[in-house]
């Protein structure tokens, strides 16, 4: 099986980025991760790639004049480790139309809402202002416009009365992890592909049961 030489973005922790490492690494995984880039010298997940054998590159945005001169060099990186597709996961630069066109239909991102709702910054507790009792987290394929473009898979999270941002967040989290790993095996391998603005999946299984929140008392409450 030839697995797709896959680049991850990151510019913090990465912890969605370890996420999908440990998931490639079942020789059946579909993406391999050759390489993980951060905009910023300082972020933990370069050490954790490290750990892994995994090739890093520190691209500081602030060395370079322009968004376009930081994403050439972005692209030199990628051309030289030949990748064919890139995963945004915590990469908090707005990428160029230009830089995004280049990668079109081959760049994922992972979003901490179920979009179209709640694109943008402040998601939790936007949530949290709005009142809803459900949210969740997005895999989506990457398109000019911030937190738009087809969604490969999405996770629902339940939102409690108790919930704080913080709380909010690291139960998302735990989903997302779990999330880009399953959709970036899906894009990978080829069973979901775009068509026009939405995503194809091959043999999709069957509709699971629905999330209540809250949850529905048992039978013999």
């Amino acid at each position: 099986m030839t697995r797709v030489r896959t680049a991850v973005l990151i510019s913090g922790r990465g912890s969605n980025m370890a996420a999908l490492v440990e998931a490639a690494k079942a020789p059946d995984y579909p993406a391999e991760i050759v390489l993980v880039i951060s905009n910023r010298p300082e972020a933990g997940g370069l050490g954790i790639a490290a750990e892994h054998g995994i090739a890093t590159e520190a691209i500081d945005h602030t060395e370079f004049d322009s968004r376009a001169a930081f994403e050439a060099r972005v692209q030199e990186a990628l051309d030289r480790h030949d990748i064919a597709l890139v995963c945004l996961a915590g990469f908090m630069r707005i990428l160029t139309e230009e830089f995004i066109a280049r990668w079109n239909n081959a760049m994922i991102n992972i979003h901490p809402s179920l979009l179209p709702a709640f694109k943008g910054l402040d998601t939790h507790q936007r949530v949290l202002d709005a009142g809803v009792r459900i949210t969740g987290c997005s895999v989506h394929v990457v398109r000019p416009e911030m937190d738009t473009g087809p969604v490969i898979a999405q996770a629902a999270v339940p939102v409690v009365s108790d919930d704080d941002a913080r709380t909010l967040a690291a139960r998302v989290l735990e989903a997302e992890h779990r999330l880009y790993a399953y959709a970036l095996e899906l894009f990978a391998s080829g069973r979901a592909r775009v068509s026009g603005e939405r995503i194809v999946i091959e043999d999709e299984p069957g509709a699971a049961s629905a999330l209540f929140s809250p949850p529905f008392p048992r039978p013999d409450q």
